[in-house]
């Protein structure tokens, strides 16, 4: 379904942090319009069943996918820029205007004269500019909750916490509704209506995206950006490059082995599903072992919002990255007992997944965005962030040579030795992940943006940069609330 087809992302409903500000700086986030590897597996699927699989080929499911990748990197890429040039604010309106433009527009794709070409012309050509909108909400959505998440009012030490189930614990819940959706509309619809499943699946996606747009009319920008921001000065690029290439290079590095892993698995899920299901093509099936097997991801990423703010950031990473790599060498070793035994391997397969968010998934975005200045924090965020989308493309089309190698190497034709590959290799990276995290990442620190940008004026400063230049000017940061020191704590 539409990317934009579940939940928004902001502190959970009738929580403390949910009512904690009332005044405008609150950050509805869209977390599920951050990942979509799904939707073209979900879109092929059920277009084969309407139009046959001789007009949706296997080349046009590497087509949708491939523009929906590209559009992402540009999303990311452009919207860094101007999240730290035009505001945190501007930058997340226009993605979701996008967002909900083209949502629409993928759920009304048509080509001239009612041609099936045309038609599918249209939905790859939405698919790319909606990836613009998705992919510009990682350098704007979550680059604004990590300097809400230093508001004064929110706990210290809950700091990380809060970014964690603000942007990838809602994430996740968006993959869950997004798989959910599509299966409730089959019921209702049945599979003699599947156009009516699709393009409502599609156009149910402007609804969350409308929903946040008008939340986000009456936000602030972040303290940080008011203080910090280079929006009306030039940025010493050589200067920052010097200072923070290393943490952007290891940040980039483990951001692009974690989707290279991450992302294929999310479409290696129906080789899962066949396994369990025994091959049984029914779209309820299918639909309903997607759900299943998207909630895996639930328990990690909310235990480890609770994990990140005892361990920090950097070390939870790591605990993640090595026990995920225990598990997937299990899983790799004991493969074809486990699929003998399909509650056993869903467990199994199901830890493997969540110690992913555990780890890298809630920390990653944490990492990228806390590590560098609030002069280019959207910058920063958005290169690592397009480069571990560059590693999730990579990904998705090693892994089905990686299985066919390792199938080709076995002895016995009929086994299912390729299938252990992809575990074999995921185990192996996330050790070289954590290794790389290990020595090249430094730890954060709660109130961490703060000291960060300090450091970075006096190092600004000490090179001979007029740091007066900072900062927005004082008409625009008059309207700074006097509430931001009267948060009740969390």
């Amino acid at each position: 379904m539409s990317a934009a087809a579940a939940s928004t992302s902001q502190p959970v409903q009738g929580s403390s942090a949910a009512v904690e500000h009332t005044k405008d700086d609150d950050v509805p986030h869209l977390g599920v319009l951050e990942e979509d590897d799904e939707f073209e597996e979900f879109a092929v699927a059920v277009l084969k069943r309407i139009y046959g699989p001789e007009k949706i080929t296997t080349n046009y499911s590497n087509t949708i996918s491939s523009v929906a990748f590209a559009g992402t990197v540009v999303g990311m890429l452009v919207f860094g820029y101007l999240s730290d040039k035009l505001g945190r604010k501007f930058g997340m309106m226009l993605a979701t205007g996008i967002v909900a433009l083209f949502s629409a527009l993928s759920a009304a794709s048509s080509g001239a004269h009612h041609s099936v070409n045309g038609m599918l012309a249209m939905l790859s050509a939405c698919r790319f500019l909606l990836g613009i909108g998705i992919g510009a909400e990682y350098p704007c959505g979550s680059v604004a909750a990590s300097e809400q998440s230093e508001e004064p009012g929110i706990n210290k030490n809950a700091q990380h916490r809060w970014f964690a189930l603000a942007t990838n614990s809602m994430i996740d819940f968006g993959f869950v509704v997004a798989a959910f959706v599509p299966l409730v509309l089959f019921w209702i619809f049945g599979e003699n209506h599947l156009r009516a499943v699709f393009r409502i699946s599609l156009g149910l996606g402007v609804i969350p995206a409308l929903a946040v747009l008008l939340w986000r009319l009456r936000m602030e920008e972040p303290t940080r950006y008011k203080k910090d921001s280079m929006a009306r000065a030039k940025v010493p690029y050589m200067l920052i490059i010097r200072r923070y290439w290393v943490s952007l290079a290891a940040i980039s590095a483990t951001w692009f082995i974690y989707d290279f892993i991450t992302y294929p698995f999310g479409l290696f899920s129906s080789t899962v599903t066949n396994t369990i299901t025994g091959g049984n093509s029914s779209l309820s099936v299918v639909f309903g072992w997607s759900v299943v097997i998207n909630l895996f991801y639930i328990p990690g990423t909310v235990g480890g919002a609770f994990v990140v703010d005892i361990l920090g950031p950097k070390y939870t990473m790591i605990l993640g990255l090595l026990s995920q790599a225990i598990i997937g060498f299990i899983m790799s070793g004991l493969y074809t007992r486990l699929t003998e035994h399909i509650a056993a391997f869903a467990v199994v397969y199901g830890i493997f997944l969540s110690l992913g968010e555990l780890g890298p998934g809630n920390c990653l975005g944490m990492l990228a965005a806390k590590s560098g200045p609030t002069a280019v924090r959207g910058q920063f965020y958005g290169i690592a962030a397009a480069i571990g989308k560059i590693g999730a493309f990579g990904g998705t089309w090693a892994w089905q040579r990686i299985i066919d190698d390792f199938q080709a190497h076995s002895s016995d034709p009929n086994s299912n030795i390729g299938q252990t590959g992809p575990f074999w290799i995921a185990s192996a990276l996330a050790i070289v992940s954590a290794v790389i995290t290990y020595f090249f990442i430094r730890p954060l620190s709660h109130d961490g943006m703060t000291a960060e940008d300090l450091k970075f004026r006096e190092y600004l400063e000490a090179n001979g940069y007029d740091t007066s230049q900072m900062g927005l000017i004082e008409s625009e940061t008059s309207s700074m609330s006097t509430g931001d020191e009267k948060g009740e704590k969390v």
